[in-house]
């Protein structure tokens, strides 16, 4: 039994100490699920914090066949697509000053500020095309590219098939790559000298 595991045992017969572990353990990957998901800072907070509430709550129901993992990242890909899904019926954006609060901090070790500056650009661009999928396939996607979760495990968390899994995660990598592509920059042709700017 790993140590986790270990935790999670210990939390279900009321080790709140063993939770805290947990908690300390998985934050920040529940934090970047829901960042990743939901595409700001403050409502990544507030869907991490719930996640750990609604795990504590139910740590009655976790099955420790499953791994903890998998299971915490369930119950915040599914509430992170319910606030998705009542996000689209709110009259008021919710993502006015989206990137703001944003956690990428430089890197230590970067090389030089314009490599920085760089993948920051990209990381940005990521995430807008992130937010362009369905709330679902977002999910899969985030579990798979940045968790390693296998698709039998995206499929328990998701409540899906493998079958339906493989089909949304080759259907949402068709689409990022068809919106990479239409959103990559253009070089504008260069004029020769003696043509009109007309031309």
């Amino acid at each position: 039994m790993n140590e986790e595991m270990a935790w999670a045992l210990q939390a279900q017969h009321g080790s709140d100490e063993a939770f805290t572990q947990l908690v300390e353990a998985y934050q920040t990957h529940v934090y970047n699920m829901c960042y990743r998901m939901l595409g700001d800072a403050e409502s990544a907070e507030d869907a991490a914090q719930e996640t750990f509430l609604r795990a504590y709550q139910h740590l009655h129901r976790y099955d420790q066949k499953r791994p903890f993992a998998t299971w915490l990242l369930s119950i915040a890909a599914h509430y992170c697509i319910d606030r998705l899904r009542k996000r689209k019926f709110s009259m008021i954006s919710m993502d006015a000053d989206e990137g703001e609060d944003s956690l990428d901090l430089p890197d230590a070790d970067a090389p030089n500020p314009e490599s920085e500056m760089m993948h920051s650009e990209q990381r940005e661009r990521i995430q807008g095309l992130l937010k362009r999928l369905d709330g679902t396939d977002r999910a899969a996607i985030i579990m798979r590219y940045w968790n390693d979760c296998s698709e039998s495990e995206i499929a328990e968390a998701l409540q899906l098939t493998v079958s339906a899994v493989k089909s949304r995660l080759h259907r949402a990598r068709r689409e990022l790559a068809g919106l990479w592509q239409e959103e990559r920059p253009r070089p504008k042709p260069e004029r020769r000298p003696h043509e009109s700017p007309a031309f």
